[in-house]
């Protein structure tokens, strides 16, 4: 397939389009940690209906974005690409009228059914069209150019929630997206694999959307039910039994939108794994970071999405340079060292306790979110280019669709068992300090109903103002406590990734190993 070099007009022009619609993910994303106090309240959401709004969106991604990255390579990358964009802003623009949250839920699936085709799309085209000698660079430059057009989207995304605004954070997807549209009608070329059969698998692409979404939902009844209530165990057993089919079926199907052959390269299974881990850590790690500075450390939304801003800039300075060495070097040294550090720096955000607010935040916050920008600005560029340049080119959406559902798998489990064990962890701290107050049994029953609200947990209206006093600083130290627990999870997982790196990935495999 011919290729392009970076610095020309229809590379240019690729990257343009790409960065473009990524960055409407990206916005998306981090502008909605930030505002979802701010939905909580509107739509008087519970705990676990924040969850779902999160899990909408990634459950979509993850369940269908095989079969995205599988359509682009069989019919058209561009064409893919166009109609996973129109998708994705007719998503956002329905998000921003929903008035209830049952609403928001369905069409953050909607947002998510057009980030399954977009989303790979922008990895596949400059992964097939550029150059493969400047593949790392482009992808280095792809991920720091989003950074920048997505580094307003907490601070924007905080500014409007506190003047009661949220729903224009959806409104903003709409016209970066038809931008992105016009750019790619006019300015750059098809890309499509002609050896490729055309055939779907839609048997693959049901078990494992059913198979996330048994599993998911079986992780966000526990904090309501228990473990033992038939709900989730007949959902979490049905969903492994889903995911376990799915397998079965990649690997009898002529015609697999997941081709188990090409995890027989080590390298590309280790650099999956270590995404897995890495961005099962990510997602948990900033959605109880976010929670904890609006809910417990009294900042206002502006001001918690600022505290990110040393994680951006570090993205937009870091990320290319990132590249360039994998491309020169090889990525093991940094896919190694790049994931330790991110762990590092969640377990340093892990040890922060109830602080005097956004006025210490450069003595609190500030150092363990510069240790985890620095890791990731390290592994961003060099593990995608590690996964795209493992595989084929005739593969490279297929590739990019495994690394990105993992990605997203990841966040989907993250947030679905993290946020169930959040709920476990803040209820038995509740319990073990709640017979120091003197309160009614009743009332002692109603203080811990509350916790599946986390943060967002209020006395019950019954209690004196003393007692209400007393319960809601015990709210607070209870969801610190939670908060500690999972962000040293979450620190473990950045380890973990390391260590995958460590066992798995050969630079050789990135350079002249290719999958057939």
């Amino acid at each position: 397939m011919a290729t392009v070099p970076l610095s020309s007009a229809a590379g240019r022009w690729i990257m343009i389009s790409a960065i473009m619609a990524s960055a409407m993910a990206f916005i998306d994303g981090t502008a909605l940690n930030v505002v979802l106090p701010s939905i909580q309240k509107s739509m008087h959401a519970s705990g676990t209906d924040l969850f779902w709004i999160l899990n909408a969106y990634l459950l979509m991604l993850a369940a269908l974005m095989l079969i995205g990255g599988s359509l682009g390579d069989r019919l058209g990358r561009k064409r893919v690409f166009i109609a996973g964009i129109l998708i994705f802003i007719a998503g956002s623009a329905a998000c921003g009228i929903a008035g209830d949250v049952t609403l928001l839920i369905l069409f953050r699936m909607l947002q998510g059914i057009g980030g399954a085709l977009m989303i790979p799309g922008s990895l596949s085209l400059i992964s097939s069209s550029i150059h493969e000698k400047e593949r790392g660079k482009a992808i280095g430059t792809w991920s720091a150019f989003t950074t920048v057009v997505t580094i307003g989207g907490p601070v924007l995304g905080g500014a409007l929630a506190d003047a009661g605004y949220w729903r224009y954070i959806f409104f903003i997807n709409v016209p970066i997206g038809i931008v992105a549209v016009l750019i790619l009608w006019r300015k750059v070329k098809e890309s499509v694999d002609d050896t490729q059969d055309k055939t779907l698998d839609f048997a693959g692409a049901f078990s494992i959307a059913a198979g996330l979404a048994a599993v998911t939902f079986g992780f966000l009844r526990i904090p309501d039910t228990g473990f033992n209530n038939w709900q989730v165990l007949l959902s979490l057993g049905l969903g492994v039994l889903l995911l376990i089919i799915f397998v079965i079926i990649e690997r009898r199907s002529p015609h697999p939108m997941m081709p188990l052959s090409l995890f027989k390269n080590m390298t590309f299974s280790g650099a999956n794994l270590l995404t897995f881990f890495l961005y099962a850590g990510l997602s948990a790690g900033m959605l109880f970071l976010s929670l904890n500075l609006v809910q417990v450390q009294g900042y206002d939304q502006l001001q918690s999405g600022l505290t990110f801003l040393p994680f951006t800039i570090l993205m937009v300075l870091v990320a290319r340079f990132a590249g360039t060495l994998a491309d020169r070097y090889g990525p093991r040294l940094l896919l190694t060292i790049g994931p330790a550090i991110a762990g590092a720096g969640l377990l340093i955000l892990s040890f922060i306790k109830q602080t005097p607010g956004p006025g210490a935040y450069f003595t609190t916050f500030f150092p363990g979110i510069v240790v985890f920008g620095l890791g990731m600005s390290f592994t961003v560029a060099p593990l995608t280019a590690t996964v795209m340049g493992a595989v084929s080119d005739h593969y490279s959406g297929t590739a990019s669709g495994i690394n990105n559902a993992l990605s997203r798998i990841a966040g989907v489990f993250a947030n679905a068992i993290f946020g169930a064990m959040a709920v476990l962890f803040f209820s038995g701290f509740l319990q073990r300090e709640l017979p120091a107050l003197s309160l009614k049994e009743q009332d002692r029953k109603e203080v811990v109903q509350q916790a599946a609200e986390l943060g967002n947990a209020r006395p019950p209206a019954v209690l004196n103002e003393a007692d209400s006093k007393k319960v809601r600083q015990l709210y607070h130290d209870s969801f610190i406590d939670a908060y500690g627990k999972i962000m040293r999870i979450s620190g473990v997982l950045g380890f973990l990734g390391a260590l995958m790196a460590v066992l798995f990935v050969r630079n050789s495999a990135v350079t002249t190993t290719k999958q057939d």
